[in-house]
């Protein structure tokens, strides 16, 4: 009798087990490591940005960490450099991510050695330039020397938004108002702080309203352009939102996303780059050489695809194939699907069902070396998705794993996937065939009204709290950012992290 009754309880905490393993939908729920499976996940230590800069192992303890100033928030996230050096961004009081609001201050960016101290500090000193969002240390091979790519608002003038004579002289309607208009560049900053690349989306638009105005074109024949008036982020706000980027050595290549369009752009770097002659190379870049190299999401922006619909009660995402984007990247040189785009697809914008995935892109003819992309209607569609769809996870129940902006996803060395629902500050790391292996909840939360400050650790999760994480990154003992490095566990957030009565902390 006792060894059927121990037999029921073993079976039922199995079935929690791997319940939690497909995370939970509830008002409250455990924080901080979830599930492991050592066998199956990517041993390594993952790195993610709240109060602090946290880097914890495998079970969840904290192995080394890198204070935040007081006042400031992360801008979005940080990342382990290859010397051992973390390169992180730093929002000011007051520089609210550029999406609304005014008197708006661009990000403090800056490389911190294994003990916080600051090796290199810069800020965009140009009041029409606000860097925010996403950022990438790259090795750019004509210089011989490692730059830093920046997500960057431009405007004109002493302002980080175009007047109405600047829009319309591209081309827009001169019988509407424009209010908050910023377009979004990629700035390229050498070590000496000087800018030495960059590409801004308004210098590559197309309009087919009015062939008397400037830029007059059909959109569908130019796909290297953005349509200007297109959707409600045209006319105020954001003309792309530009909220993340990658760098692809081997192409020479920037990939940047558009989730207001809900799509990502590849340019060509290395055919608009001068070394040595930063005026020129930005000059290069504004011209028909730096127009867009490859698009793929949303093919019905630019008029090359059926857009999504709602009709007669009936929903359809058409070809739209993702809906609001985040962490576009090329998967790494050495990995499962190298060369191949990831990205986050939030599917918070959807006429269908809201539910996010990770979703695997190749869109080559051949090998990704050669460069030769396919469009994406050219590669067509099968049931309904995108035959350039070569991989894609979602949770079995949708509400699980999902969130309605931020987030991200990173290929592992053993081919899993991790992925971070940045709303919930959730993390969890799935394989190839869909098994999610290791799970962890951010627990710092915010609590009171205020986005600067220090948040609060809790053992215990309530829906109302907030616990935002941009996206994570796993580094394997082998990286080299970690060689010598003191890696002793020093105990769980949850109790190395003392409360606080303000609860502010990291806002995003």
């Amino acid at each position: 009798m006792k060894r059927i009754i121990w037999m029921g309880i073993f079976s039922l905490l199995l079935v929690f087990q791997l319940s939690t393993a497909w995370s939970y939908e509830a008002l409250r729920g455990p924080t901080e490591l979830i599930y492991y499976d050592r066998a199956k996940a990517y041993n390594g230590y993952t790195l993610f940005s709240h109060t602090y800069h946290f880097l914890i192992d495998m079970e969840g303890n904290v192995v080394n960490k890198w204070a935040i100033p007081e006042g400031y928030a992360p801008e979005k996230t940080a990342r382990l450099l290859e010397n051992g050096n973390l390169l992180v961004a730093l929002r000011p009081p007051g520089g609210e991510p550029p999406t609304g609001g005014t008197g708006i201050k661009g990000s403090v960016f800056q490389e911190l050695d294994w003990n916080g101290k600051v090796m290199w500090e810069w800020k965009d000193p140009r009041p029409n330039y606000v860097a925010h969002h996403n950022f990438k240390r790259i090795f750019n091979k004509k210089l011989n020397a490692w730059t830093t790519l920046i997500a960057t608002t431009r405007g004109s003038g002493n302002s980080i938004e175009l007047s109405k004579a600047d829009i319309v002289s591209k081309g827009a309607d001169p019988s509407k108002e424009y209010k908050d208009f910023r377009p979004d560049a990629v700035i390229e900053v050498d070590m000496n702080g000087n800018v030495v690349w960059e590409w801004w989306s308004w210098d590559h638009v197309v309009q087919d309203k009015n062939p008397a105005w400037p830029n007059y074109g059909k959109i569908s024949d130019n796909p290297g352009k953005i349509d200007m008036n297109w959707g409600r982020g045209q006319n105020s706000l954001d003309f792309i939102h530009m909220n993340s980027l990658d760098y692809n050595e081997i192409l020479d290549q920037v990939v940047v996303n558009a989730s207001i369009q809900s799509e990502f752009y590849v340019i060509d770097h290395g055919n608009t780059f001068i070394p040595g002659d930063p005026k020129a190379s930005i000059a290069l870049a504004a011209g028909p050489k730096g127009d867009i190299l490859y698009r793929w999401g949303n093919p019905s922006v630019f008029k090359q695809g059926k857009e999504p619909s709602y009709r007669e009660g009936i929903a359809s995402e058409n070809d739209q194939a993702v809906a609001f984007t985040h962490d576009i990247q090329w998967i790494p040189q050495g990995l499962p699907g190298a060369g191949n785009f990831l990205l986050f697809d939030n599917g918070s914008r959807r006429t269908t069902i809201s539910r996010s995935a990770i979703v695997e892109v190749n869109p080559y003819k051949g090998s990704m070396k050669d460069g030769i992309y396919v469009p994406q209607m050219e590669a067509g569609y099968e049931k309904g998705r995108s035959k350039q769809i070569v991989w894609m996870w979602m949770a079995t129940n949708p509400n699980s794993f999902y969130s309605r902006n931020i987030s991200g996803c990173q290929r592992l060395p053993n081919g899993n996937t991790l992925a971070t629902s940045g709303v919930h500050g959730h993390f969890v790391e799935v394989t190839a065939k869909g098994e999610v292996v290791w799970e962890y909840i951010n627990p710092m939360y915010v609590s009171g009204k205020t986005q600067f400050g220090q948040g609060t650790p809790t053992k215990v999760m309530l829906d109302s709290m907030e616990s935002s994480v941009f996206t994570s990154h796993r580094y394997g003992p082998d990286y080299p950012g970690l060689k010598g490095k003191d890696l002793k566990p020093q105990g769980k957030i949850t109790d190395i992290i003392k409360p606080t009565k303000s609860g502010g902390g990291g806002g995003y």
